[in-house]
């Protein structure tokens, strides 16, 4: 730990520029980075006086190959990004937790009762709490802390704020109490754990996975209750891509049922073959009886279930082709990802609506600029929402401002995918 007024003094004398580049990667938002830790720094002050604190960082993450198949026990490729929560952190000598979220009311937690509370459902005490609960059932050591969180997390914008949150609260409580021995696979997993049951939203694990762990990593969830990890190590910079995400403006108003029957009509197929999920049917079987599978559960479920089987396959060409240093099989794969949402996964718009189609636009403007420049497809459940484009580092600028021309000053986040997950800031 160190005294807040020390590291007020080396943030102001850029001390720490070396390890803000290593998380942030992007070098033109080191300024912005210093200044946020001071800022925080300062406010954990105001709020409980100076003194010895750590200082805790977790990723939002994008999801990158893998579009609707983890409900069906698939295979996803999802990185962390260079937008984080981070916390300003000092042990309490109580089992209280006091945290206050930018922007939010003071959360206080008593831990001496871990049980759920009905009233902390879809909560942030709710969470807190699981967390806590979690990690302890676990065989961890848990305790009070008093923080101060600031976040530039996109809410609602599919970069996962709750996932960061979550992570963060878990890596607090290993560094504080456990010498940050937690792994970020289980951090991740109590995280769900406390999505679902003390926060009340059921979730899968991509999200928590992909900001735990950090960096690239591709998930098969063949075994949900087990998943298979691995980090694949690449440097997107070395590539001189970088990562834009644009916010296309459209309603998620109305969408639950087109959410809800993605699933549901690739279920619809995986029980025409005595199957709860996708993942369990062969493919061989699945295009040897598409006529019959017509005739029983009509096209669009068909053609869904024909999305999740080649999507499968495309995260697999995909974490090869980085392996190789094949970056441009990758992009190919990813623009292979997003035709095949629009045409057969049919998440782009809705058809309730069909004079609406806001990411139909961004993908369109994006297909017309981009080639030779990079690739764009949907980004997480579609309908409304954002869309992704991988984008070479000397064209960025220019594809910002045609993606903000459409949608608005600021529509367009330029990112970068950064190399770890839920960290202490200053080893």
């Amino acid at each position: 730990m160190k005294d807040t007024k020390v590291l007020l003094e080396e943030f102001a004398a850029q001390a720490h520029q070396g390890r803000l580049q290593e998380i942030y990667v992007d070098t033109g938002r080191l300024p912005y980075q210093n200044g946020r830790y001071q800022e925080a720094i300062r406010k954990y002050e105001e709020l409980y006086g100076p003194g010895p604190v750590e200082l805790f960082s977790a990723p939002g993450r994008s999801e990158v190959g893998g579009n609707h198949t983890d409900h069906q026990h698939g295979e996803v490729l999802a990185a962390s990004i260079n937008l984080d929560a981070i916390a300003v952190v000092s042990k309490a000598e109580d089992n209280v937790i006091k945290l206050l979220s930018d922007g939010y009311p003071m959360i206080t937690v008593d831990i001496s009762d871990m049980e759920k509370k009905d009233a902390e459902e879809g909560t942030s005490a709710g969470l807190i709490r699981g967390m806590v609960y979690g990690l302890k059932k676990n065989g961890h050591e848990v305790g009070g802390f008093r923080a101060y969180v600031t976040s530039d997390v996109l809410n609602g914008a599919g970069m996962s704020s709750s996932a960061a949150f979550e992570v963060l609260v878990g890596t607090i409580l290993s560094g504080l109490y456990n010498d940050m021995s937690i792994n970020a696979i289980e951090i991740a997993q109590v995280a769900q754990y406390a999505e679902n049951v003390y926060f009340g939203k059921p979730c899968g694990l991509m999200d928590q996975m992909a900001c735990s762990v950090g960096g690239l990593i591709h998930i098969d969830f063949a075994n949900p209750e087990h998943p298979v990890v691995e980090k694949v190590e690449v440097d997107f910079s070395a590539y001189h891509h970088s990562l834009c995400i644009t916010d296309t403006k459209g309603s998620h108003a109305d969408l639950t049922d087109d959410y809800a029957l993605i699933p549901q009509e690739m279920k619809k197929v995986a029980e025409f073959f005595g199957k709860e999920f996708l993942r369990e049917v062969p493919a061989e079987e699945f295009y040897r009886d598409i006529p019959k599978i017509r005739e029983k559960c009509g096209d669009r479920p068909v053609l869904r279930a024909l999305h999740f089987f080649e999507e499968d396959k495309r995260v697999g060409r995909e974490v090869s082709a980085l392996k190789a240093g094949d970056f441009q099989g990758f992009l190919s794969t990813v623009k292979e990802s997003g035709d095949s949402s629009f045409k057969y996964l049919q998440n782009i718009y809705t058809n309730k609506d069909v004079q609406n189609q806001s990411v139909s636009m961004g993908l369109a403007v994006s297909d017309s600029i981009l080639p030779g420049n990079g690739v764009s497809r949907v980004h997480g459940g579609g309908f409304a929402g954002t869309i992704q484009a991988f984008v070479a580092d000397g064209f960025v600028e220019e594809y910002r401002k045609a993606l903000d021309h459409l949608y608005g000053e600021g529509s367009c986040h330029v990112l970068k995918v950064r190399p770890f997950g839920g960290i202490k800031v200053l080893p």
